[in-house]
């Protein structure tokens, strides 16, 4: 059984900072590549940003510049450092990985979401 736990979400003003952390445990030969989504009220879920085990990163045009992703294997965690918020940033933050749960088997997994609220 695997699952992705995260955390970090919360209430800021506009400018300010989260880092949301996004912890995998349970029967995990490897990590692969690691993501955050996010599903604002109304809206489809919408990728924000991905790393690869080797570090390869890759953001959604709307956060390159001000999100900052990057990972811990060892921790088998990753993490999105939030700066310059915006209101338009509020969301349900996911978690989703790939993980490789036998040498040879990979499979997806999705945390369960923390809020992220940016007030203006």
């Amino acid at each position: 059984q695997v699952q992705l736990m995260e955390s970090g979400g919360g209430l800021v003003q506009a400018g300010g900072s989260l880092r949301l952390s996004c912890k995998a445990s349970g029967t995990i030969f490897s990590t692969n590549a690691m993501g955050w989504y996010r599903q604002a009220p109304g809206k489809q879920r919408e990728f924000v940003a991905s790393i690869t085990r080797g570090g390869i990163t890759n953001y959604a045009g709307s956060v390159k510049g001000r999100f900052t992703i990057s990972r811990d294997n060892a921790k088998k965690t990753a993490y999105l450092l939030m700066n310059s918020l915006k209101p338009e940033d509020t969301a349900v933050y996911y978690c989703n990985a790939d993980i490789l749960i036998t040498m040879s088997t990979s499979r997806g997994y999705w945390g369960q979401g923390t809020q992220v609220t940016v007030s203006s």
